[in-house]
């Protein structure tokens, strides 16, 4: 048995509002009411479970890749303590509650690594540990953590969430009415930074993303402690196998970087742009029984480039936020297009395309996403989109037309039927006007030629660099088909799999 006896402070925050002045409660006014709510289903504004199924319903959202199905409680109240999950240990082998922790300084951190970590052990993010190509103590001990839990990774994260609204209740308006997309979502989080702990560039990108991005949810500095706190006693509560002092001094070096971070990314975010943008529906375009195209007028000027995305969240729905691509380049009336298919008990998706009007009030986060063009080169792209996941390919298209630079663009168009190609006339219209555009289309219906072979037969794509945008498993193929036709992993973009929502999914 030991006992925890390191503290975590607040990380510093710059500056004090970290963006979420401006507005928050109460801006779902829309000008024209939300359509009645059908039976069981609460009316505009009512909560929805964050799985994207009505209340009581236990389905899965689709809306998400990874989501899981396990209930959340309906309500937090001071009785639900008693209810807290037991965790696999007893009291007296449990480590004691973390109080408030302070990153350890870092010329001391750095030299000692810690109370209890051997002097030699390099810290997360280590420019040593880069240089020398080693994998840092820290890493070790964190992936060593995360191997454990991965068995029971829904428990300890359900057990953390558990942890934080017991201990600070003041938290909860901050997330979805239910929690199993929330999970799912803190442990791929986790798992990145164990997998990329000692890779400073990526890591630090991928933070300063999170961190722009949970401005939209009200985060703020002080979030940050408790959050850290409940974190590691989840975690040493469920992988006591491996729990040790070093073990816990590791993760609170780690997670005390990764707050100050996103902390840093949020406030200089806010000194350029909003943590939120308020967009007016101007026209609603119904391409197929469950596929709209939804055309909107942000509040105020939106900067993205073609192939990025955004999340929205809708006003029936609040706190439920789902990615969707930019359906084209920037434009200059300002107006955002976005291309949605309704899936089965996906909440977001059916009220964007079933519920929605024109005058309708909707929310958009920041852009994010690095499928974009590179236009110092002169290499050829092979866009491969999957259903609604044409949306981005088309705005590449444009967005190469606009600066009038005469490179091959060779689009393959993926559908499971001849219905699903809803958007085959506008990609054929802009073949018409730009002789370097290829389009061919490629339905399975058919089963002529699948997706990889259409691929092999009109290459070689060696001089090309590849944009896919589609379902994760046509992600997975194409990909492997690309490496298997020579393409190098660093001339294939695409956005991670777990985001493609907004690609359509």
């Amino acid at each position: 048995m030991f006992e925890a006896r390191h503290t975590m402070d607040a990380p510093t925050p710059r500056p004090a509002d970290n963006g979420t002045s401006g507005g928050g409660d109460g801006w779902f006014t829309s000008p024209r009411p939300p359509a009645p709510a059908s039976d069981g289903e609460p009316a505009g504004g009512g909560t929805a479970n964050e799985d994207g199924t009505p209340p009581g319903a236990g389905a899965p959202d689709p809306e998400r890749e990874h989501t899981t199905a396990s209930a959340a409680p309906a309500a937090l109240a001071p009785a639900w303590t008693a209810a807290l999950p037991s965790p696999p240990l007893s009291p007296a082998a449990r480590p004691s509650a973390l109080r408030p922790v302070a990153p350890p300084p870092a010329s001391a951190a750095a030299s000692r690594g810690g109370p209890g970590v051997p002097a030699q052990r390099l810290s997360p993010f280590s420019p040593g540990a880069a240089r020398a190509g080693e994998v840092s103590g820290d890493a070790v001990l964190v992936r060593r953590t995360m191997a454990q839990i991965a068995p029971v990774a829904d428990e300890v994260t359900s057990y953390f969430y558990a942890l934080l609204f017991v201990r600070h209740p003041e938290l909860r308006s901050l997330f979805p009415a239910a929690m199993d997309t929330q999970r799912d979502r803190l442990f791929r989080a986790l798992l990145t930074t164990a997998e990329h702990i000692d890779d400073k560039a990526f890591l630090v990108g991928y933070l300063e993303n999170l961190g722009r991005g949970h401005r939209k949810y009200g985060t703020r500095p002080e979030h940050y402690p408790a959050v850290g706190e409940c974190l590691i006693r989840a975690l040493s509560a469920y992988a006591s196998a491996v729990w040790d002092a070093d073990t816990e001094a590791a993760w609170v070096r780690t997670y005390t970087t990764i707050s100050q971070v996103m902390i840093d990314a949020a406030a200089a975010d806010e000194l350029r742009a909003p943590a939120w943008w308020h967009a007016e529906i101007v026209t609603h375009e119904l391409r197929t029984r469950d596929v709209a195209v939804v055309t909107v007028r942000p509040d105020q000027p939106y900067p993205f480039r073609a192939g990025q995305y955004t999340s929205l969240e809708t006003p029936w729905w609040p706190r439920i936020w789902r990615h969707y691509s930019f359906a084209s380049a920037p434009r200059s009336d300002g107006l955002l297009s976005f291309h949605v298919k309704a899936v089965p008990t996906g909440w977001v998706s059916n009220a964007l395309v079933h519920r929605a009007r024109p005058g309708d009030i909707i929310r958009l986060g920041p852009p994010t996403g690095s499928m974009t063009v590179d236009h110092t080169t002169d290499s050829g792209l092979l866009c491969l989109g999957g259903g609604t996941g044409i949306a981005p390919v088309k705005a590449l298209i444009e967005e190469v037309a606009e600066h009038g630079r005469r490179r091959p663009v060779e689009v393959f168009y993926g559908a499971r039927t001849d219905p699903d190609l809803y958007d085959i006339d506008a990609l054929l219209r802009l073949r018409q006007t730009h002789p370097w555009l290829s389009v061919r289309a490629v339905i399975d219906q058919h089963a002529h030629q699948r997706l990889p072979d259409a691929l092999r037969e009109y290459g070689p794509w060696i001089e090309y660099d590849a944009y896919l945008s589609g379902p994760p498993g046509m992600i997975r193929s194409g990909v492997h088909a690309l490496r298997h036709a020579g393409i190098p992993a660093e001339r294939i973009r695409h956005d991670a799999v777990e985001e493609l929502v907004g690609a359509g999914n």
